[in-house]
């Protein structure tokens, strides 16, 4: 309905677009951040996404406990507990007056269904096997509840403070991936996939009201978005903000605020230890002597984060420096090599994935390795092939990633660990941590275990990654959290008053769907009149031609898609899940079945409409293709008939002036137009039109339901950015088309009875000159609708290309899947209306069908 809305008015309203001026800002208890992740779900319990805890965890869920900026253990839903002195039976007393946001009171039967949840032995919970202690959870009265563990386990109550263990309400605990409901300071209001989230203050919350209306997080990746996004103040926020070389010009500007806080993210140069050169700890440690992390901090970050010495990071009460043990020093290095048995060095491979961090990283450990005779070659790898080959199955040598799980050096303690790392004597002190519950024990043996860890150079250990935020000034109170990835806005809010509410803004109401309506009516006339002029024996051939394509098609599409490498349910799972957890949510989403019945069962939905649900949102595939149909597929027809209305009349003009200087003009301008890239226009817009001018937002999409004017204004920007360059294609084709029919006979008739030339060009040139100019329009509506990837990611909007890259990055093959087979069928049905369009504008051709 939204989207026949949209395309009833699209292009009446167009040209108003161009003129108008900035509409109402956003009130100052409304906050827009951004973030660089879109969570593939909004379910903290079933994935390690950390978008998902960013988004949700502390502002709709809540645990037992909380953990403090400094690290410490806090209340939350309990208010205190008690720990017997064996370790074995913690005993927890609950805060009373809670209530969920779907009504169901807390209390201790729902503390024993979620931790009874998160245990199951279908549960996808990475957390699963560190909660995995607790033997039993017994209800003691409703607002008590006592655990009972199988090993003592002094980690648990860190475990019980992150996101993996926060409390559920058994009524809609099925449905929490694409509605949340917590006991938190916000409610979830609505996600518009592949652009944002958006939450709204819960008034029933049990404790101090948050401050902020309305809080909505973007999603943009792109550093040049990001960039522009935070300048322009489309976003009052930037949690991570992925381009630390814009910072010093953002410090620049008074009305922002940068900071760079501490992570829990180290950033590893990961070595696998099983075997060859690796396996020799003196080559690990010549690795070591060979990196200078200064060196990489100032090329990979722009001088931003802290080097380290371990898998520990400076605000671990626990924390020993040991960055001294292994200062930068090429000859020490060499000379170790030698001892090792390889002093003229060896050759190894080192796998990078995507993020910007681990490439430039890498690069830089590469270079100081070959100083030192260790020559390395580079792959760079998507997430999905990177889960597969190095975490999978382990075949790489070098990689560089960060681990930003809180307390994650249990995980070398995993001999099957994708660094095979094994240790007896590191065992022995993670088995005497989780047993000690006194602190300066725990301290010490902490203490021990970084050394361990260094001692064995199992890894490189680069440095504490930085979380840079780039914020409003007069934003108050915006936590940017440290021992856990969350960003807590419970306490949030701007110090000075904003502008008043947008609420005048258009609503959908009668008018769109006397317009649905209207669209439905005219495409039911449309198909009439087809049928009338073209016979039910003509369009049926074409239909059923178009039936084996779209079936041919489906085949290749899904054998291609079959050998694609990568597992969906190891990208959503991260990097600490166990193999358990994997092959549950493997099972969870069908992947289990042989690819014959997977195909049928592919195919049958597709005749029904049904195209499936999302490995990564879990939703029905069709609805996340109709979202982003409603932003495509009017950007592409507004894109194409700009192109049209601008490429059609220049073409006539340069035809007719043949030879003369406003056809060099025009020769010489459509050059410009097909030689510049439509990114590096879309970019010049934006400084243009919304750094410089402000006329228009810098990027997003508010959608359909907030009116169709603020829709047009944020598509104006993209739609140019597309049609220009497709407009320079048609002003040639135009032209190189008039001239050849210029010198038939019939335009020489038309010119003897008496038609000026203009004339004669108008009216007999240009519909003899239509042919060429639908077969190229033929060409570009597919690659409007889809081949707008890099605008869309240019102008953060939640389009169909992004959804298909995003799949890709995903190995969310269904979604993959869908989209191809839309983009086939766009292809066929404008193959099939451009042949039509033959038939209407060349008289000769409808004889031939005749």
């Amino acid at each position: 309905m939204r989207l026949s809305k949209a395309l009833g008015a699209l292009l009446v309203a167009w040209t108003l677009v161009l003129l108008g001026a900035a509409g109402p800002a956003l009130a100052k208890d409304s906050l827009t951040l951004a973030l660089q992740l879109e969570p593939p779900n909004l379910d903290p319990t079933s994935g390690a996404a950390v978008a998902t805890d960013e988004v949700v965890y502390a502002n709709v869920f809540e645990g037992l406990v909380r953990q403090d900026r400094d690290g410490a253990i806090k209340p939350l839903l309990a208010t205190w507990w008690e720990i017997s002195p064996d370790g074995l039976t913690y005993v927890f007393h609950l805060r009373s007056g809670v209530r969920f946001q779907d009504g169901t009171p807390f209390d201790a039967g729902v503390v024993k269904f979620s931790l009874e949840r998160a245990i199951a032995p279908s549960s996808t919970n990475v957390q699963k096997q560190a909660l995995g202690v607790i033997r039993q959870v017994e209800v003691i009265d409703p607002h008590t509840v006592r655990l009972r563990l199988t090993q003592a386990d002094s980690n648990l109550i860190y475990v019980l403070a992150w996101g993996d263990a926060v409390m559920v309400s058994p009524k809609s605990a099925a449905s929490l991936a694409v509605a949340p409901i917590g006991t938190g300071p916000f409610r979830f209001e609505g996600w518009r996939r592949g652009d944002a989230v958006t939450l709204v203050r819960n008034d029933a919350y049990w404790g101090e009201p948050a401050k902020l209306r309305q809080v909505t997080f973007k999603f943009i990746a792109d550093p040049a978005a990001a960039f522009a996004a935070i300048k322009t103040h489309d976003v009052d926020a930037f949690a991570d903000y992925p381009a630390p070389e814009n910072l010093p010009q953002l410090r620049a500007d008074p009305s922002l605020k940068v900071i760079a806080a501490s992570s829990e993210g180290e950033v590893i140069l990961a070595i696998n230890n099983r075997n060859g050169p690796l396996a020799d700890v003196r080559v690990r440690r010549a690795i070591q002597h060979a990196l200078d992390r200064r060196a990489i901090i100032d090329g990979a970050m722009y001088g931003y984060g802290v080097p380290i010495g371990s898998h520990f990071l400076p605000q671990n009460a626990a924390y020993v420096d040991l960055t001294g043990l292994y200062p930068h020093d090429v000859t020490m290095a060499k000379a170790l090599l030698a001892q090792a048995g390889y002093p003229d060095g060896f050759t190894l491979t080192m796998k990078l994935p995507p993020p910007n961090y681990a490439r430039r990283s890498g690069e830089i450990a590469a270079s100081q390795l070959a100083a030192v005779g260790i020559k390395v070659k580079i792959e760079n790898l998507e997430w999905a092939q990177w889960l597969d080959q190095v975490l999978g199955r382990h075949a790489f040598d070098l990689t560089v990633v960060s681990h930003a799980e809180p307390m994650d050096y249990d995980i070398y303690d995993r001999p099957d660990y994708y660094f095979g790392y094994h240790s007896a004597e590191f065992h022995a002190l993670m088995t005497a941590l989780k047993a000690t519950t006194d602190e300066g024990q725990r301290t010490a043996i902490l203490q021990q275990i970084q050394r361990k860890i260094a001692d064995d150079a199992v890894n490189g250990f680069l440095f504490q990654f930085p979380r840079l935020g780039v914020f409003d000034a007069r934003l108050k109170d915006f936590w940017v959290n440290s021992p856990t990835r969350i960003v807590d806005l419970h306490t949030a809010y701007f110090d000075a008053p904003g502008a008043a509410d947008d609420s005048a803004v258009a609503k959908s109401g009668p008018t769109g769907r006397l317009l649905g309506v209207g669209a439905a009516l005219a495409a039911i006339a449309g198909f009439a009149a087809l049928l009338a002029r073209f016979g039910a024996a003509y369009l049926g051939g074409r239909a059923a031609a178009m039936a084996l394509t779209l079936l041919a098609a489906s085949v290749v599409v899904f054998a291609i898609i079959q050998v694609v490498p990568g597992d969906p349910a190891a990208y959503m799972l991260g990097l600490n899940a166990t193999p358990e957890a994997v092959a549950n949510l493997r099972r969870q989403m069908g992947l289990e079945g042989s690819a014959p019945e997977r195909y049928l069962a592919w195919v049958l939905g597709l005749l029904r409409g049904d195209l499936g649900l999302s490995y990564t949102y879990q939703t029905p595939v069709a609805g996340l293709v109709a979202e982003r149909l409603a932003v495509s597929l009017p950007l592409a027809l507004l894109a194409m008939a700009l192109s049209v209305a601008i490429g059609a009349p220049v073409g006539a003009l340069a035809a007719a002036r043949r030879g003369g200087p406003a056809d060099a003009t025009v020769m010489g301008l459509t050059q410009i137009g097909v030689a510049i890239p439509n990114f590096w226009f879309a970019v010049l817009l934006v400084m243009g039109f919304s750094m410089g001018l402000r006329w228009f937002s810098a990027g997003g999409f508010p959608g359909w339901e907030a009116g169709l004017w603020p829709a047009l204004r944020a598509l104006a920007l993209p739609c140019l950015a597309l049609a220009v360059p497709q407009a320079a294609i048609i002003a040639r084709v135009t032209r190189s088309a008039l001239i050849d029919t210029l010198g038939e006979d019939y335009m020489r008739t038309a010119r003897a009875k008496g038609l000026s030339a203009g004339q004669a060009l108008w009216r007999h040139g240009l519909p003899n000159a239509l042919i060429p100019l639908l077969t190229i329009l033929g060409l570009q509506f597919p690659y409007l609708l889809a081949g707008g990837v890099i605008i869309e990611n240019v102008f953060f909007l939640p389009g169909l290309g992004r959804l298909v890259l995003q799949a890709i990055t995903q190995r969310d093959l269904i979604v993959v899947q869908g989209v191809v087979m839309l983009l086939v069928f766009a292809v066929v049905a404008t193959n099939f209306l451009i042949d039509v369009g033959y038939v209407l504008v060349d008289p000769r051709l409808r004889g031939r069908r005749s």
